[in-house]
């Protein structure tokens, strides 16, 4: 029987599968990349439904309340702690007292039973973060959570990918700022002729010891 097909086609075949296989992985690697980063995965951005519709633009913004009344164990331990109910009814056993919307939250305090929040910040079991120590090293609320003050509903400002803690790890320059204006929303550095972000930074990075940790161990431990 004559041959139909010239024997370069052998090659021709083999060239389109490899090519089509190569295809076929790089556009996997693509959407796994693009699905990995899009806010549906990382929930970047999306407001947390709450048993009470606690706003922090009302309590921080407008009321000007310091994260640390609320969060107090935020400069001294890894985490920053949810409000026992105690503390909202230091206020709103005065004002509020009939509000239905708040009724859970008295209802906690006569039962003296835990509001169950949903956490908005939950990092993986598998990664270690401290918040004293961040704190410590002028990390400031915002740079993490974002404008809380403009907040009605909290949500997650930033991705939470390794490589969003990466950037700041290897340039805390960028990021740190003065301790005493770790809950100040919407800072910004002195506006002088030199006193820009990088100016401050390079020197509290110097002033605070901050080393830029980048190893497996700072994180996972």
């Amino acid at each position: 029987m004559a041959q139909i097909f010239h024997s370069s086609a052998n090659q021709l075949s083999k060239l389109g599968i490899t090519v089509g296989l190569l295809a076929v992985v790089g556009l996997g690697g693509i959407l796994f990349e693009l699905g990995a980063d899009s806010s549906y995965a990382t929930r970047q951005g999306e407001a947390r439904e709450q048993p009470v519709p606690f706003s922090h633009t009302h309590h921080v913004g407008s009321m000007g309340i310091d994260c640390r009344y609320c969060h107090t164990a935020v400069e001294n331990s890894w985490f920053a702690n949810v409000p026992p109910t105690k503390t909202c009814m230091n206020c709103h056993s005065q004002i509020w007292l009939t509000s239905p919307t708040l009724e859970p939250v008295r209802a906690s305090y006569r039962n003296d039973a835990s509001i169950q929040w949903t956490k908005v910040h939950d990092l993986p079991d598998f990664v270690y973060f401290n918040h004293s120590i961040h704190v410590k090293k002028g990390v400031g609320c915002e740079t993490c959570h974002g404008r809380v003050d403009q907040m009605p509903l909290m949500k997650q400002q930033s991705s939470l990918e390794m490589r969003w803690c990466l950037d700041c790890h290897r340039n805390p320059e960028k990021y740190v700022r003065p301790r005493q204006f770790i809950t100040m929303m919407g800072y910004e550095p002195e506006r002088d002729a030199k006193a820009d972000q990088h100016t401050i930074g390079v020197q509290l990075v110097k002033e605070y010891h901050i080393q830029k940790l980048d190893t497996c161990y700072t994180c996972h431990r």
